[in-house]
């Protein structure tokens, strides 16, 4: 593939991504759900992630994954949100290197701003996941935006993009982390010391439970960043 077609897809799809966020800004209800008609969140689901059949090399890993196979690198980059294409994936957080620490994790993306790959093995080496829209921090409220999604590779690859039906997308304090939730579930959720997990169906995402037990242990966690 041409550098110049790959480019001009590219410079096309963000385009049409901005312009969908203007619109969907500016038809935001007094709640604070997006207005969205069903083509609307179509293409949303479209231009918001790696979508399109480009052919270019898997990013290069800055640090040790105990985790990512080539394969699962090569999946994870088709949702990749356009502002994360064709950078490096650098480790930012990782159980082995930093601890079993919520606290610690926090720590280690304090100024960051980037997408971050969340990569979770459990101890039945179950592979799953998030994607999350910024960096993860302290917050009282939901932040996030519709970029960030669930995803697993066990017994095979599904990724769950975000539904619109909440804005629930990220939530975290010093004891627990909570991504995607609805009527009391979480589709993920880690505990403070980062050992025992939750995963349910939620209507943030739509999602399937990302483990085959609704409860886990946490054998490693990696965190990802684009930059």
């Amino acid at each position: 593939m041409v550098k110049g077609s790959f480019l001009e897809r590219y410079t096309e799809r963000r385009r049409s991504l901005f312009a969908w966020r203007r619109r969907s800004s500016s038809s935001s209800s007094s709640s604070g759900v997006l207005s969205m008609s069903t083509d609307d969140y179509r293409k949303a689901s479209l231009f918001a992630t790696g979508s399109f059949d480009l052919d270019f090399p898997i990013p290069d890993l800055i640090g040790t994954t105990e985790i990512l196979t080539e394969e699962h690198r090569e999946k994870l980059c088709g949702h990749l949100p356009a502002r994360a294409e064709g950078y490096s994936w650098s480790l930012i957080f990782s159980t082995s290197q930093h601890g079993f620490s919520l606290n610690s994790l926090y720590r280690k993306m304090q100024k960051l701003e980037s997408p971050i790959l969340i990569v979770i093995q459990d101890t039945d080496n179950n592979v799953f996941g998030a994607l999350t829209s910024c960096s993860l921090h302290v917050s009282d409220h939901f932040y996030g935006t519709g970029e960030s999604l669930l995803y697993k590779f066990n017994p095979s690859f599904k990724v769950f993009h975000w539904t619109g039906e909440n804005l629930y997308f990220i939530k975290g304090n010093m004891e627990s982390l909570s991504i995607g939730a609805g009527d009391g579930r979480f589709g993920l959720w880690l505990d403070g010391d980062l050992n025992q997990g939750r995963s349910q169906s939620c209507s943030t995402y739509g999602n399937e439970p990302l483990a085959p037990q609704e409860d886990f242990v946490i054998k490693t966690l990696e965190c990802w960043a684009f930059v």
